[in-house]
């Protein structure tokens, strides 16, 4: 099986992370700090993928859409009535899908300002600003050549259908990350229209720098910024921690390892975090729409619903527990978040959030009955998903990785 890029591999790497688990979990420096809200949803953790997962009556396959990609990492629509899907490659480049054909000519090329040596690193992340149409501006998310800080820059479209520009708008962050592995890479607008933005903890094993649980780093977080007032971006008044002493305005929600992905619904406005796991444990944190933010995820204290720093006895009282969880003992290594369906083409699927893992070819979806959440495996993939995506209307596609082929949801 190919190597994940937004966890550390299974093979000889994994291995030489060992002495960095051992160092990290021999200095645990604290309690986390208070998250400044309770959740607003009863919250019961499913204990294993393997227990919820048999097959259910709703059978879904993926159809191929185009393919001849490199590395795809996340593809997504413009919200501009063009049809067009765009498909982010980790070398630096952006693509289109027009009518099932890919087009040979970039959408964007910054090749040059990307580092994708590292299996993590490369172009991450891309979304396009609500009125896209009218302004022609897109947010892209990288890690960058030479310094591989976690980099988040705005570009600009001249010509309405026509490619970017070359030379970006303006860099909103470029955060100093000394490792390669954990970078986050998911960017979105909510329904308030501002950019929210995830961040790994840093690299190594088990967060040596501590950052998922230190409110004045900017790593280990999902970020929340407003890109249509001040330079390089203003931070939202209501955002949960302005005004605390010591903490970063940007942060919106921490404790997380590797939000490799989030999702808002775009009927409920929830917010749907895919964690990737330490050693142990992959997991599914969902934020409702009415939260006004502050959620602690718990990592590195946790590691889904089991303590990781202390092993035994940490206080868990101001975490939020994944709404779901599943072990590398079911067979998955990375989870691989996705959406909830809103589409029309399967109605059966409606309302239920569609994930995978990159070491599994189980296609599953959560849906809630009554104070539990349920898995239900609904198909299988060619392996090694990388992202999921939506086009304007709501329809689901499948990013291969491996392959480098991009596929919808059909029935």
């Amino acid at each position: 099986m190919a190597r994940s890029f937004w966890r550390r591999p299974l093979t000889a790497f994994a291995l030489a992370l060992t002495p960095l688990l051992a160092l990290s979990c021999a200095n645990s420096d604290g309690a986390p700090e208070p998250a400044t809200q309770a959740p607003a949803l009863s919250r019961t953790v499913v204990p294993s993928i393997a227990a919820d997962s048999t097959p259910g009556p709703l059978s879904v396959s993926l159809v191929k859409v185009a393919s001849g990609f490199e590395r795809p990492t996340f593809v997504t629509h413009a919200g501009d009535g063009s049809g067009r899907l765009f498909v982010v490659e980790k070398v630096g480049t952006i693509r289109t899908i027009v009518g099932g054909a890919a087009n040979q000519q970039p959408f964007l090329d910054i090749t040059a300002m990307v580092e994708s040596d590292g299996n993590e690193q490369g172009l991450l992340g891309l979304a396009f600003h609500p009125r896209f149409e009218t302004n022609g501006r897109f947010f892209v998310a990288f890690t960058a050549a030479r310094t591989g800080a976690n980099t988040v820059m705005e570009f600009q479209v001249p010509a309405p259908g026509g490619p970017a520009a070359s030379a970006p708008v303006r860099t909103l962050f470029a955060i100093a990350d000394s490792r390669p592995n954990h970078n986050g890479g998911m960017l979105a607008f909510g329904p308030d229209g501002h950019l929210y933005i995830s961040t790994g903890d840093g690299g190594g094993g088990g967060d040596p720098d501590k950052n998922g649980q230190k409110l004045s780093a900017l790593l280990g977080k999902i970020l929340r910024v407003d890109v249509d007032t001040g330079e390089p971006y203003a931070v939202p008044a209501d955002n949960p921690f302005v005004g605390r002493e010591g903490a970063r305005p940007e942060v919106w929600a921490y404790g997380l390892r590797n939000p490799w992905r989030f999702s808002f619904d775009r009927q409920s406005g929830d917010l749907w975090i895919a964690d990737v796991g330490q050693n142990a444990i992959e997991e599914i944190d969902l934020q409702p729409a009415a939260s006004m933010g502050g959620e602690n995820y718990g990592w590195n204290v946790m590691e889904g619903s089991r303590c990781f720093q202390p092993g035994n006895g940490c206080e868990q009282a101001a975490l939020v527990p994944p709404v779901f969880e599943y072990t590398h003992g079911a067979g998955g290594c990375s989870v691989t978040g996705g959406y909830v369906y809103r589409g029309t083409a399967i109605p059966a699927l409606l309302g239920r959030y569609v994930f995978t893992d990159y070491c599994d070819e189980a296609l599953r979806t959560l849906r809630r009955e009554g104070n539990r959440w349920l898995a239900e495996t609904i198909g299988t993939t060619a392996g090694a998903v990388s992202a999921f995506g939506e086009d304007e209307a709501g329809e689901l596609y499948v990013v291969g990785d491996q392959d480098g082929t991009i596929y919808r949801l059909g029935r």
